[in-house]
């Protein structure tokens, strides 16, 4: 072999750990077929007489084997590369506007000053409380909750709430009611009511919900996922959709960006009150674990509104204190057999802060022999390959992904980009200045990203795809829809995502999760288990 040919042969050397680069395999290549011109060179030479002529033709042929090389090495990373969809989705622009202020979705309970707007969410780190928030539109009225065990309705237990209100430009909230019931029992369904009016029976509404199991290692449990959800027709649909979903989801996962207020002159606060009467049929039965997104920070300096979150911090009460949270934004809960971290993309979260101390507070003490899934939820997503969004979360990333890499996190669930997608376990960790590696590579302990801001929101899908495709993307598809995570024990769990356009059981895009903590006792994973 010529000095020249094991030169092109050594560029790979080194390398053979590194995934989906092609380096190591094309310069092999190349080495190869230069050793072979090497080995059949004496009988060309036999054919030539002059040397000029003879290192013309070794040029040339090898001009020509480096790009067929080349054309095998793309080839491959074709064939490694993931799947964009090719599905053909309704083009109604109709769709994509707000219902009418008149839709029935948006319908005011009968009644003066009936309770409306009625959401739940857990309201304590173990899944023994619930908080309960409504709004009565005219006055105070009754800030008592009545709620009993279905089994046992002879014992009715009373608690009191909060009431709190607030002004955002010319609009002035109703009386926003919270109200955190303690002490309840797992694994049991609970009826509710609340009074209205004038505290009578006249305007009464009951509602129920059923409490988490408690937490353990094989506890089975079903979350939704809905992100960017909006009020619009495709908002419905997506609702809709997850509500008659065969799976039923036990409580919802929502990855931020709910009412889209802000795109209204002067954030038109009154699509607050609409949207809460629209997901009430849902959020009024289950708990909604809330993610603020950018469409939260509600800031107007020329209306004098400059205090970030206002809005939804005074109609969203979240349990952060019980996890030693300074803040409503950030915060954790365990619930049957998943530790759940909810952080904020829009708040300060670099070194030192609170949410960056918190976090790191947080994620050691994870018992994984009691909730093995660890599920963390964000609103800007850390890996995106849409056009528009790439990198956008990538100041977060390079702090955060080494704490998801050691802790072994299973899944990050974020929203923002209006369309689905869904990474192969990677992380991008090696960079620094020394190895220049700055290409994400497959890790079995990174986790899953799948980014869901499909809900249907007015600002309309995210079509625009970055092309190639990389090969962090393991599918991708601009489609409006919800998710679905159902754990089954504490080594497997599976999540199926569900265009709108489809039935109520159908997947567009689904797959079994290995928990990364007890991944080393499982045997025999299949293709589709990651």
């Amino acid at each position: 072999m010529s000095e020249f040919a094991k030169w092109i042969a050594s560029i790979g050397d080194g390398l053979a750990g590194e995934e989906n680069d092609g380096v190591g395999q094309w310069t092999f290549l190349c080495g190869f077929f230069f050793s072979l011109w090497e080995f059949e060179a004496p009988e060309v030479k036999n054919n030539f007489l002059q040397k000029e002529r003879r290192m013309g033709l070794k040029i040339g042929l090898s001009c020509l084997i480096l790009g067929l090389c080349l054309i095998i090495v793309n080839l491959t990373w074709l064939c490694e590369a993931g799947e964009t969809s090719s599905y053909t989705r309704n083009s109604n622009v109709s769709d994509i506007c707000d219902m009418p202020l008149d839709s029935d979705v948006f319908s005011v309970p009968p009644g003066y000053n009936a309770p409306q707007q009625v959401h739940i969410t857990q309201g304590d780190y173990e899944g023994r409380a619930v908080i309960i928030s409504w709004i009565t539109p005219h006055e105070p009225g009754s800030n008592t909750v009545t709620y009993w065990a279905a089994e046992n309705s002879n014992v009715k237990n009373h608690t009191d709430g909060v009431v709190v209100t607030y002004t955002f430009g010319n609009y002035t909230s109703g009386h926003i009611h919270h109200c955190t019931i303690k002490n309840l029992e797992y694994d049991t369904k609970y009826y509710y009511e609340l009074a209205g009016g004038l505290g009578d029976d006249s305007t009464t509404r009951q509602f129920w919900f059923v409490t988490p199991p408690k937490p353990g290692p094989d506890v089975p449990y079903t979350f939704g996922l809905i992100g960017d959800l909006g009020q619009t027709h495709d908002s419905n649909n997506t609702l809709t959709h997850y509500q008659f979903n065969p799976v039923k989801g036990q409580s919802l996962l929502f990855v931020g960006d709910l009412s889209y207020a802000d795109r209204y002159p002067d954030h038109d606060n009154n699509r607050w009150d609409t949207w809460g009467r629209f997901i009430e049929r849902s959020a009024a039965y289950q708990p909604w674990i809330w993610t603020v997104g950018n469409h939260e920070i509600d800031s107007v300096p020329h209306i004098g509104e400059t205090v970030p979150f206002k809005p939804y911090t005074h109609r969203f009460f979240v349990p952060f204190e019980a996890s030693g949270s300074t803040s409503p934004l950030w915060y954790s809960i365990k619930r049957a057999s998943a530790h759940i971290i909810v952080m904020s993309s829009y708040s300060a979260f670099g070194v030192y802060t609170p949410q960056w101390k918190w976090v790191e507070g947080e994620l050691p003490k994870v018992n994984r022999s009691e909730t093995p899934w660890l599920i963390v939820l964000m609103h800007c997503p850390m890996y995106s390959s849409n056009a528009h969004h790439y990198m956008e979360g990538e100041a977060m990333r390079v702090l955060y992904e080494p704490w998801f890499v050691e802790y072994k996190v299973d899944v990050v669930f974020a929203g923002h980009v209006h369309s689905y997608e869904r990474s192969e376990r990677v992380s991008n960790i090696a960079y620094n200045i020394v190895n220049g590696l700055c290409t994400p590579v497959k890790d079995g302990s990174a986790p899953v990203y799948i980014t869901i801001g499909d809900g249907g929101n007015s600002e309309g899908l995210a079509i625009e795809m970055t092309e190639p495709q990389p090969s962090y993307s393991a599918y991708r598809e601009a489609s409006f829809g919800h998710g679905m995570l159902n754990i089954k024990n504490r080594t497997h769990a599976h999540f199926g995502w569900h265009r709108n356009q489809d039935g109520f059981a159908v997947e567009g895009d689904s797959l079994w999760f290995i928990n990364r903590y007890w991944k080393s006792s499982v045997k025999g994973a299949g293709r589709a288990t990651i």
